[in-house]
């Protein structure tokens, strides 16, 4: 399994970010299916003020830029990605690569 992390902020609106965490509650059908289909396994999205921090755990042979491409052409998923876009603090029209910022790991509990 393979771990990816990421962090995106929204508009720092009390409401926009109360709306997105509504919405996100009720993820399109169509979207959860696109997200499993291409291999990712888990997503969880966590919020602190309008900071998001994602965690997304794929099969061992996820490849980040080949899958999410994939996924950015299923059914729905650029409606999705407009749709939410009002409430991320981000350039009109960025892709879901250019919104969310890739992390990198710098410490591991030793198991």
């Amino acid at each position: 399994m393979k771990r990816f992390c990421q962090m995106l902020r929204l508009k720092e609106n009390k409401d926009l970010i109360e709306e997105y965490t509504r919405v996100h509650a009720n993820v399109w059908p169509e979207v959860q299916r696109g997200i499993k289909e291409v291999g990712i396994l888990d997503m969880q999205i966590y919020v602190r003020d309008n900071l998001l921090f994602m965690i997304v755990d794929t099969i061992d042979g996820f490849d980040w830029e080949r899958d999410m491409t994939r996924l950015s052409m299923l059914p729905r998923q650029a409606e999705w990605e407009r749709f939410v876009a009002k409430f991320q603090d981000v350039e009109e029209g960025a892709s879901s690569r250019e919104k969310w910022t890739l992390m990198d790991k710098i410490f591991e509990l030793v198991k």
